[in-house]
Parts: C-alpha cells; sequence; structure tokens
C-alpha cells in the first residue's frame, strides 16, 4: 500500500503542472486583463467588457489608439501604462511570468490579489469557512436520506415504491442546481409567493448582538436555501449506490444462511447486510463531500449572495484578479488530488481485503 500512495502523491506533481500550464495558456487569449479593466475605470467607462457587448462601439482605431494595445488607454500617458505592467508583472514576457509563478508556489506563496490589497492565502482561509460549512451541510443531509431510501429501495425491488422514487430521484438529478436556487428563491425568500428564508447572505444584521441560540438559530435560518439547493443532485447517486449495494449483499450466501437459522428480516438486513453494503458508501464520503463542495459553490453562493470560495472564483475571474484565480485553482486541485487519495485509504480503512496494488499489477 505504501508503494501506492508514493506513486499517487508523486502524480500530483505533473497533474497539478498541467492544470497550470492549460488555465495560464487559456488566460493569455482571453480579452479585458486587469490592466483594461483599470484603464476602462480610469476613463470613466466602467467596466472593460462594455467594448465587447454590441451596441454603439468605437471604431477599432478610436478604442485601440495607435501607441497601445490596451482598450481606453488612449489619451492616457504611455509612462502610466508602463508603470501598470510593471506593477503587474506585465512587462516580462509570459514564460518568464508562469516560470516565476510555479517558484512561489512551491514556498506556497500565492501572492497578493490585485484589486482587495490582501495575501491570496489569507483571503481564500477567511472565506473557506463559508463553503465548507454548505459542503459539509449538502453532505450530511444527502447521505440521512439516501441511505434509508436505498435501503427501502432494495428492500421493495421492483415495487411501485421503487419504481416512483426512482423516477423522483432522477428528476431532481436532471434539474440544474441554478435553477432549483432561483425556484426556492421565488417561492420562499419572497420572490412571488412566501417570505419564509432571507433572500441572501449566511446571517443577519443584527447577528452580533444575538445569544448562542440566537445565532445557531439564525444560521440555520439563512443556509437552509442554500443546502436544500445544493443537495438536490446528489441524492439520486447515493441512494442509488446504496440500493445496487444492498441488492449484490442480499444474493449473497451468508444472506441465506441467516434467514434459514430463523433470524428476523430486521435482524438479517441491519445485523448482517449493512455491515457490509456500507462499506463502499462511507468510504466515498470524502469524494461526495469535495464533489458538492467544488460542482454546487460557484453557482450557489453567487445566487444566495455568500460569501464564499465560489463567488470568491466567480468575481475574481470577472475581475481578471489573476493571483487570486491561479491560487484558488491551485489550492482546489490539490484538495481534489489529495482527496482522491483519502478516498482510496478509506476503502481500505473499511474493508481491509482491498489491495490497490495487486488491482494495478
Amino acid at each position: 500500500m505504501g508503494a501506492y500512495i508514493l506513486r499517487r502523491l508523486l502524480l500530483v506533481i505533473p497533474t497539478l503542472l498541467g492544470i497550470m500550464i492549460l488555465n495560464f495558456t487559456l488566460v493569455q487569449f482571453v480579452p479585458g486583463g486587469p490592466i483594461e479593466q483599470i484603464l476602462a475605470q480610469v476613463q470613466g467607462e466602467g467596466d472593460v467588457f462594455g467594448g465587447f457587448a454590441g451596441g454603439d462601439a468605437a471604431p477599432v482605431e478610436e478604442t485601440f489608439g495607435s501607441d497601445s494595445e490596451y482598450i481606453g488607454a488612449r489619451g492616457l500617458p504611455k509612462e502610466f501604462i508602463e508603470q501598470l505592467e510593471k506593477e503587474f508583472g506585465f512587462d516580462k514576457p509570459p514564460l518568464e511570468r508562469f516560470l516565476n509563478m510555479l517558484g512561489n508556489y512551491l514556498t506556497l506563496d500565492f501572492g497578493e490579489s490585485y484589486f482587495r490589497s490582501i495575501d491570496v492565502t489569507d483571503l481564500v482561509l477567511e472565506k473557506m469557512p463559508v463553503s465548507i460549512s454548505l459542503g459539509l451541510w449538502s453532505t450530511i443531509i444527502a447521505y440521512l436520506v439516501s441511505i434509508p431510501l436505498g435501503i427501502r429501495k432494495a428492500v421493495k425491488d421492483g415495487s411501485t415504491f421503487d419504481t416512483w422514487t426512482s423516477g423522483a430521484i432522477i428528476v431532481a438529478y436532471a434539474i440544474p442546481g441554478f435553477l432549483f436556487a432561483i425556484l426556492l428563491l421565488v417561492l420562499f425568500a419572497g420572490g412571488s409567493y412566501w417570505q419564509i428564508f432571507p433572500l441572501r447572505g449566511l446571517t443577519s444584521d443584527n447577528w452580533e448582538s444575538l445569544g448562542l441560540g440566537g445565532k445557531i438559530a439564525d444560521y440555520f435560518w439563512h443556509i437552509t436555501l442554500p443546502v436544500l439547493a445544493s443537495t438536490i443532485s446528489a441524492f439520486a447517486t447515493l441512494t442509488l449506490l446504496t440500493k445496487n449495494s444492498f441488492l449484490d449483499e442480499i444474493k449473497k450466501h451468508y444472506v441465506m444462511t441467516a434467514r434459514a437459522k430463523g433470524l428476523s428480516e430486521k435482524r438479517v438486513l441491519y445485523g448482517h447486510v449493512f455491515r457490509n453494503a456500507m462499506l463502499i458508501v462511507i468510504a466515498g464520503f470524502p469524494a461526495v463531500f469535495i464533489g458538492v463542495f467544488f460542482s454546487g459553490s460557484i453557482i450557489i453562493e453567487t445566487i444566495f449572495s455568500l460569501d464564499g470560495l465560489g463567488r470568491l472564483g466567480f468575481e475574481a475571474a470577472v475581475a481578471r484578479d489573476y493571483p487570486v484565480i491561479f491560487g484558488t485553482l491551485f489550492i482546489f486541485g490539490l484538495m481534489s488530488l489529495v482527496v482522491g487519495i483519502l478516498s482510496d485509504l478509506m476503502y481500505v480503512f473499511v474493508d481491509p481485503r482491498i489491495d490497490f496494488e495487486k488491482r494495478e499489477g
């Protein structure tokens, strides 16, 4: 097992390198960099992307000018633009900038945000609790619902209950998370129907003045809709995985032997089958958590105005805040790869019979 873990750890390096090369290369071809954003604001144009939106666009020579490649640079001193390039590091060739970035990342130095004047690491640590909270509650609720439902479906396999619940979870899986989030806002957050839950944020304005019980209640009041929106698609995979695991175990000889001894069906299911069938479901917890954490965080946090990593990444992409973009990509990629290794270790922990080295051989 040690050799397998070592190989997986060594694969982390080229995988992260490939992710960073791909994203850094793509960014070089995306219009509207951080310097263009600043020049557009200096010129009073508000947002650099207005030039790409169509409408009454200025002629190309008026937009770019004769002395600069930047949108909005016409009429500004060339020295000012050169100073901006030097400040952001764009006075160096792309390859040199990329190698410098990798060198800093080796020491976990992700630089400083262009527009927030704060270290990227501090920024990520500040936003991470919100995303972890959302992902953790979504995963726990998905397990609490999916495991009993999957067991019931396995026991009632082929029945009307099994058919209708399968249809329901497949429909839930097919609903886009952002669409379900908007539906929840319209129905329960003061849209066109009821105003039961708050529209945005994770806490109320009077959070500091609340007691411990009030803070807990306020927290769950705010997080209910975001958790529901991010959990809806996780039910299908977990429920069907639980059902199939139970069906596989129910057909094995030891279950028939237990029934032949006169044990009750409840004793057979929860005393024998449950322990073996749940191995793969429990071992997959880290992977499910990281899946919910990544897949829903950007959309859900943006819709519900939650100040987490997903919203941070979205705002950084819009503002072309490259240190934040590349820093969060590196951290997300590293987390995903490490969790993949932890998932494999969890499988071995819950079932020592699993041997990844023999499977690879």
